[in-house]
């Protein structure tokens, strides 16, 4: 063969190639379970599953191993992965692999999780609806969106509602965004654990048990949460009685709680609308339970409530002696709840706004109980300029995945 030949041949042999990644498409109907996994299965990095209109029933969990894929529905009320004959008690998808997009489809009535992702650095949830068709319950699966031990992580224009644990929860991760999403009816509407570098924006979170919550526990892999954003949401009316499973760590928060910071350091809360949430618009607490990893620091550290906007508190408090505490106070608890406790006198646990009242348990010891609490006027140091969050937050790179 001439070398004119031989470069003729490759250039064939070039567009022979695949120019761009395949598509897999997946509509609902008869072996919807089968194929939809075997398509999971064969993706190859950069290809896209599109998932038509309709309703997917499917009777086991599905799962992605695969780099760099995305999952594309119709639209979160077009495309339902519909698991309400699911067996056993896995996720509805988990995700184990980098650089996964999930967009526009929905999943109802999964037996555990909606979409559990562990490891799986730089993904992306978009437009993605979970919901337990049934409202609040005992029996619902524990999250939603579940990110987990993650670099990398953005939920935007997502909702989750029935969680018996937390709707959107972000743990054990670095680099986040969670924004333009709605979180009702769950015991925790949107919770940040364990997690760094995160940014909670622009969301609505209303009929939960708590609104959005921001905390440490020990005994995970991953410690030391911290420098967290949590501006401009809108969380009103989380009043639901608390029906998470007994032993859970979320079975102990009081209905009625809007922002909620435990044990966790450089957490700004600026620009929120937080109203009728009945037993604190904003929480501040340590770790309340015995515990023995020395890693773990139980204490709040540098939590700042700055301009919000808020009612006057809370009127129906769900905390030991509630009806005491409303008399004492005049009938309304101020808007910010602090239970004394900080690591020390150089690291104040909370800085506040001037001219938000707050009020204090004044416990004197880390596990204390809630009996020997003496209530009083909240007296905390004012914030200084805003700290400098850039850094924070997803990365651009996944933001453009979206646009």
């Amino acid at each position: 063969m001439t070398r004119m030949n031989l470069i003729c041949a490759a250039a064939l042999a070039a567009l022979a190639a695949p120019l761009v990644a395949a598509e897999h498409r997946v509509d609902a109907g008869e072996g919807a379970q089968e194929r939809l996994q075997e398509a999971l299965i064969l993706a190859e990095p950069g290809d896209e599953i599109v998932l038509g209109a309709g309703r997917f029933a499917l009777t086991d969990g599905l799962s992605l191993a695969v780099d760099g894929v995305t999952v594309r529905g119709a639209g979160p009320q077009l495309t339902v992965l519909d698991f309400t004959a699911q067996q056993g008690s896995g996720e509805g998808l988990l995700v184990t692999s980098d650089n996964v997009t999930l967009r526009d489809f929905a999943l109802e009535n999964p037996k555990g999780d909606g979409i559990k992702s562990k490891g799986a650095d730089m993904i992306v949830y978009h437009r993605i609806r979970v919901t337990w068709t049934g409202g609040p319950k005992a029996e619902n699966g524990a999250y939603g969106i579940y990110p987990v031990e993650s670099t990398g992580v953005l939920v935007s224009h997502s909702e989750v509602s029935g969680a018996s644990d937390a709707g959107i929860y972000v743990g054990q991760s670095r680099l986040i965004t969670v924004r333009n999403s709605v979180a009702t009816d769950n015991v925790a509407g949107i919770e940040i654990e364990n997690s760094r570098d995160a940014v909670v924006t622009q969301n609505y979170v209303t009929r939960n048990t708590g609104g959005i919550l921001v905390f440490d526990l020990p005994d995970l892999p991953v410690m030391g949460g911290g420098n967290v954003l949590v501006t401009n949401n809108l969380v009103a009316g989380n009043n639901t009685p608390n029906f998470a499973p007994p032993g859970n760590i979320v079975a102990g928060v009081p209905r009625g709680t809007g922002i909620m910071v435990m044990a966790n350091e450089n957490v700004w809360i600026e620009g929120n609308v937080v109203q009728d949430n009945p037993t604190a618009p904003f929480m501040v607490i340590a770790y309340t339970q015995k515990f023995e990893d020395a890693r773990y620091n139980p204490f709040p550290r540098e939590v700042v409530i700055a301009d919000n906007v808020t009612d006057l508190g809370a009127t129906d408090p769900d905390l030991p002696g509630g009806a005491m505490l409303l008399a004492a106070f005049g009938g309304t608890l101020p808007p910010i709840l602090w239970d004394g406790l900080q690591q020390d006198p150089d690291t104040p646990a909370l800085r506040a706004a001037g001219d938000v009242p707050g009020w204090s348990l004044n416990l004197t010891r880390q596990g204390q109980s809630l009996g020997e609490a003496q209530p009083g006027p909240l007296a905390v140091p004012t914030f200084g300029q805003p700290w400098d969050m850039a850094g924070i937050g997803a990365p651009a790179e996944l933001e453009a995945r979206i646009r």
